[in-house]
């Protein structure tokens, strides 16, 4: 028998079948000569808009910047390509328009473009910044105990003061050493119409301030203590707390991230105050004098940890009132 590739007469035999079959046909043929199948390219094309094309490369690149579990990608794709279209129809009509010739568009374009440019020089210098070594995360770990080994999780009473006069400050200071409780301390306040919020809640360590951490890490339960950063005064009782320990395996990563940003803070610090002292910087009308001083302070140090915000109101607020309550329980 002969060879269907090789034989002319077999291959003329097949050739009507091509008027209806061509494209199954020279599927089969190629296989069967050992032609590799070659199949269409992958589109790099998501969607048309009017014209206007939408990548694939956008809708992973706007992918990537949200957390999505594996299994949902597909959905997530499918909406963001929607909203890109949403976005590209919007985009068109601006254009059809004439609004990225006003002055407000202009200059908002300018000032994406400057964030987008300074971004970019950011993440190039995060790029060559190393990564913590495993000394260093044994090293934090040892000096952080109130964070790891000897971590624990506080149930806390909270009073959150807003101070201007030293005078009150003190006054609180010495209330607070006293009082066998946050009533006591809430009541005067409220006499006084102190601007102040109550709360309560669980925090673990790493959710409290870092310089704070030491002193809480001290406190006994039913332990009353005053915190000042400045603007506020955090009157906090520890109703009770408990052990709650993450060992060095389990806080490799946690300190390697916390590690690895605060020494690129201090690389950021030290470039920009270089490219400073490199440049013609001149503060005009309103600016000039003191903002000089101001903007060439060195930023302090990131901490690990943020203390959640909390919204201050007046003493004599039935917010204060119900907040009080939730303390006394």
């Amino acid at each position: 028998m002969k060879n269907p590739c090789t034989s002319r007469t077999s291959a003329l035999k097949l050739f009507p079948c091509l008027k209806f079959g061509a494209l199954l046909l020279a599927a089969t043929l190629a296989a069967g000569c050992g032609k590799r199948d070659e199949k269409a390219p992958a589109t790099q094309v998501a969607a048309k808009v009017n014209g206007d094309e939408i990548t694939v490369h956008q809708v992973n690149d706007a992918l990537g910047r949200q957390k999505v579990r594996p299994d949902q990608a597909e959905s997530a794709k499918r909406q963001i390509l929607e909203r890109l279209i949403d976005q590209q129809l919007a985009r068109q009509q601006a254009l059809e328009k004439k609004l990225d010739r006003t002055a407000r568009t202009v200059q908002a374009i300018e000032a994406a473009r400057s964030e987008i440019l300074a971004r970019s020089y950011i993440e190039q210098l995060a790029t060559a910044q190393a990564k913590p070594g495993a000394e260093d995360v044994k090293k934090y770990y040892a000096e952080h105990p109130e964070l790891f080994s000897q971590r624990r999780l506080f149930s806390i009473e909270e009073l959150i003061v807003v101070h201007k006069q030293e005078s009150v400050a003190a006054d609180i200071k010495q209330r607070a050493s006293k009082a066998k409780d946050l009533t006591e301390i809430a009541t005067w306040l409220k006499t006084q119409n102190i601007e102040a919020a109550a709360q309560r809640g669980v925090r673990a360590a790493e959710q409290i301030p870092l310089p704070w951490l030491p002193e809480m890490q001290k406190m006994k339960d039913g332990e009353i203590r005053v915190f000042d950063d400045g603007e506020r005064l955090n009157v906090i009782r520890v109703a009770a707390s408990r052990p709650a320990p993450v060992d060095e395996a389990g806080a490799t990563p946690f300190i390697q991230q916390f590690i690895f940003n605060r020494q690129l803070n201090e690389t950021i610090g030290k470039q920009i105050q270089s490219l400073r002292d490199k440049s013609n910087i001149e503060y005009m009308g309103e600016f000039s004098g003191k903002a000089k001083d101001a903007a060439a302070k060195p930023k302090a140090a990131p901490e690990p940890f943020q203390k959640p915000a909390v919204e201050t109101v007046p003493s004599n607020s039935p917010g204060f009132d119900k907040g009080l309550r939730g303390l006394t329980r």
